[in-house]
């Protein structure tokens, strides 16, 4: 058999036979996971020792770029040695063309949409308009590493991992739909380490309270399944998923939006969700197609 990167517009991409031979799950994620956690546990053990000299603010910093890098070269170890795979990934880095404008607009529209929403919905609820100015920066810092280069940077080291290999080796095996869930599981237990490190993102959400940390992690699972959708829609655009991974991260930094404002967004996400699965009922409950002879 003859394998081939085209997206089939007829059928979701999920079912394209080259998606079986990113065969090795386990291996990816035990490696994305693990290395990450001891690094970033060792980080964040360090941000709390009183005293923090320039030396070991370095190494903070070294260890949690270390930890952020880490699943990429996971995955590019698994797909280097294999010619199809590295022709499918570098084609799906530059098919931009081929991504629908619908996709893009979801991708750079939707989470915005839903916080300006959930923010409007908050105002009977006795919150401030004031919400809806820009915040002039952003609610964390990231040690010696600017916090806006954290923010613009993470979701792109991010996606080229996840949706280079991560996404389509769960895929190879189930559903998009427990695809989604599984993966939205791991990528919540892969931040983890980063509630322990003083002030970044993921500490600064444990500071704010249970309720923001319960919203947090419910959140990656509409946020999980709406990019996968989007992505298996587009022909597996790596791309994509760096925008909307991106405009997530900047849109939810850039007003003054009260942690509780942005449980409603996550509703409001959920009922989309709800909206998204049964409508493209094919494309996440079809199973992946099995890897021919």
């Amino acid at each position: 058999m003859v394998y081939t990167v085209e997206t089939r517009q007829s059928e979701p991409s999920h079912v394209e036979p080259v998606i079986a031979r990113y065969r090795h799950p386990w291996r990816f994620y035990l490696l994305s996971t693990a290395i990450p956690w001891v690094l970033w546990f060792t980080a964040g053990w360090l941000s709390h020792r009183p005293d923090a000299s320039i030396a070991t603010r370095v190494l903070i910093a070294v260890l949690g770029l270390g930890g952020l890098v880490a699943p990429l070269g996971v995955a590019w170890a698994l797909v280097r040695q294999d010619p199809v795979l590295r022709a499918d990934v570098l084609h799906r880095l530059v098919n931009v063309r081929e991504v629908p404008a619908w996709a893009w607009a979801v991708a750079v529209f939707l989470l915005p949409g839903a916080l300006l929403l959930g923010t409007a919905l908050s105002l009977p609820l006795g919150y401030s308009p004031d919400q809806f100015l820009l915040r002039g920066g952003v609610s964390f810092t990231a040690g010696l590493i600017p916090a806006w280069l954290t923010l613009t940077l993470a979701p792109v080291v991010e996606e080229l991992a996840w949706h280079s290999y991560g996404t389509d080796a769960l895929a190879s095996r189930w559903t998009v739909w427990r695809t989604s869930l599984v993966f939205g599981l791991i990528w919540f237990f892969w931040h983890v380490p980063l509630g322990t490190i003083q002030g970044y993102y993921q500490a600064e959400v444990v500071e704010t309270g249970l309720l923001a940390s319960i919203n947090f992690g419910v959140s990656v699972f509409p946020f999980i399944i709406l990019m996968n959708w989007v992505y298996y829609r587009s022909g597996r655009s790596i791309p994509l998923t760096l925008v909307f991974h991106l405009v997530a991260n900047v849109g939810n930094e850039l007003f003054l939006t009260h942690p509780d404002t942005k449980v409603i967004q996550t509703g409001i996400l959920l009922l989309v969700c709800v909206v998204v699965v049964w409508r493209e009922r094919g494309l996440f409950f079809t199973k992946p197609a099995k890897l021919g002879t």
